[in-house]
């Protein structure tokens, strides 16, 4: 399967969206250099002027390119959607603003930032949906360690997402390195780091989870997002 580069994706969205197209931008892990090969998506903003069917369509051919690249499709707004979405998704505007790295066009921050109660919002509901979601993993799992590794595995991206606009709220630039994120949500709200940097390495293929350890990680775990959920609520 040919991997389609950051390059080729800017190339082929220009053809797409052609004069519509104002900006391109790489976010998260990537742009923080803190990206693994074969293991870390690449996320992409793609900013247009409109988006009608015909667009959608002429776009839905790089998406498809680039998702089978293993990389999740553009996350794409309109130019007045970009302008005045921040209060709705204020942690994925706070992780944007705060890792990035322009690919075309003119940077689209002018104007943008983040409210901190916009911020605590969405993160009490984040923060509560995915302990519900993890738990139904759990449930779902019925007690395989195989499967349970994977939802280990599947849930930590979104949980550093959560961790650092927790460091945000607290009024902190949160750290890029994961294992430093970790233990500066640990050092703020009473979780134990252990499991969440066990997972870290096991994604990336430092050292991967036993089955002897998955039950004791999870545990852990579970009991680091129950921690984080509490902590939140008492802000």
């Amino acid at each position: 399967m040919a991997t389609m580069t950051l390059d080729q994706l800017v190339e082929q969205l220009a053809k797409a969206y052609g004069a519509d197209l104002r900006t391109v931008v790489l976010y998260g892990s990537a742009a923080a250099g803190q990206h693994v090969a074969k293991r870390s998506d690449y996320n992409v903003l793609v900013i247009v002027d409109s988006l009608d069917l015909s667009s959608l369509s002429r776009g839905a051919a790089v998406a498809g390119a680039w998702s089978e690249s293993g990389n999740p499709p553009p996350l794409t707004l309109t130019t007045s959607e970009w302008r005045s979405s921040a209060d709705i998704f204020p942690m994925e505007y706070a992780d944007i603003l705060g890792r990035h790295k322009v690919l075309h066009g003119n940077p689209p921050f002018d104007g943008i930032s983040v409210d901190k109660e916009h911020l605590r919002l969405e993160l009490e509901q984040q923060a509560m949906g995915k302990l519900l979601q993890f738990r139904q993993g759990i449930l779902a799992a019925r007690g395989e360690w195989k499967r349970q590794a994977e939802l280990l595995s599947a849930s930590l991206t979104t949980f550093m997402v959560i961790f650092r606009a927790l460091v945000r709220l607290h009024g902190e630039e949160p750290p890029t390195e994961y294992g430093a994120l970790i233990d500066r949500v640990a050092a703020l709200s009473g979780l134990e780091s252990a499991p969440f940097v066990r997972v870290v390495r096991h994604v990336r293929g430092e050292e991967r989870l036993a089955e002897k350890e998955v039950a004791a990680v999870l545990a852990g775990y579970l009991a680091g997002a129950q921690r984080l959920k509490s902590h939140i609520d008492q802000l």
